[in-house]
């Protein structure tokens, strides 16, 4: 940790969604040092009753005015679909100074719930998305070094206070992750192809594939490359319907590039053209070393 962010301090902290992110978010933070007392909100009381236990969170309440109205900092971590009815509800309660962030997976959706609840942007609104995650959920599974050396995007809009981004920035770096800025519409655009499509194909194909009469077998001899790509499949469900209609015109602009490309590859197949195939996977192949000889850098 630097100077500059030892001297950063966030009195209280309130967390909406006191799950596997934003449950690794308080870990992270107050293994940090840089938070003194961490509010936790959700509607299951089963799950906050656990975070207390676990020592994620100080105390929690289950209306959420309350929960915010002493927050200096407000991070949501609820399904995107959720933010403008929980920006509308800590609006009239939260402090006028209070920073809101989130780890929402969308920004364009973000901010424009936040424009419909508040008219102009407040100042202290800086959007932000983790790039971290597992197929795990709940407070149960979160763990304060998920973060680590994973990158954390912020899309501040116009009417962000700089000095907000900053101490947002800052708890972010102390977790251990990269932060960088980048438009919405651009963040939205890049992980439509990087996670949501992905996403997508993952759920498709299992879907797929549980339809078929031999889908016992198919389970049962599933090799080590089936289980690493279909992996996601395991996420929750609901957070996915969020993401996928929060992001549609991104994710349909990939899903049809995609599509002309797999039928582009069927006729290859069914042409048996071998030298298509192999210029595909060969162009694939080096690409996807590329990136990893770059991450493992």
């Amino acid at each position: 940790m630097n100077s500059q962010q030892k001297n950063l301090k966030i009195k209280h902290l309130t967390i909406i969604g006191v799950g596997l992110i934003g449950g690794s978010f308080a870990r992270a933070v107050r293994a940090s040092g840089m938070v003194e007392h961490i509010t936790g909100y959700a509607r299951n009381s089963e799950n906050l009753k656990k975070a207390l236990e676990l020592g994620v969170i100080d105390d929690y309440f289950l209306n959420i005015e309350d929960a915010v109205k002493n927050a200096d900092l407000i991070f949501i971590a609820t399904p995107v679909g959720s933010f403008q009815q929980i920006l509308s509800q800590v609006k009239s309660s939260m402090k006028d100074d209070a920073i809101i962030t989130d780890a929402g997976s969308t920004k364009s959706s973000v901010i424009e719930a936040a424009r419909a609840v508040f008219n102009d942007i407040p100042p202290n609104f800086v959007p932000g998305h983790p790039i971290a995650g597992t197929e795990n959920s709940g407070v149960e599974a979160s763990f304060a070094e998920l973060y680590q050396d994973h990158r954390v995007i912020l899309t501040p809009v116009e009417e962000t206070n700089s000095s907000a981004v900053e101490i947002v920035s800052q708890l972010w770096k102390s977790t251990g992750a990269q932060v960088v800025l980048m438009e919405a519409y651009h963040h939205d655009l890049v992980l439509a192809a990087t996670s949501h499509l992905p996403h997508l194909l993952a759920f498709s194909l299992v879907n797929t594939l549980t339809t078929l009469d031999e889908k016992q077998e198919i389970f049962e001899n599933a090799a080590g490359g089936f289980r690493d790509f279909t992996r996601i499949a395991s996420s929750d469900p609901s957070m996915w319907q969020d993401i996928c209609l929060a992001n549609k015109d991104a994710l349909l602009e990939h899903l049809d590039h995609f599509t002309q490309d797999l039928q582009q590859l069927r006729t290859a197949l069914e042409q048996s053209d071998g030298d298509y195939l192999k210029e595909i996977f060969s162009r694939a192949k080096q690409s996807r070393d590329d990136f990893s000889e770059k991450d493992s850098g």
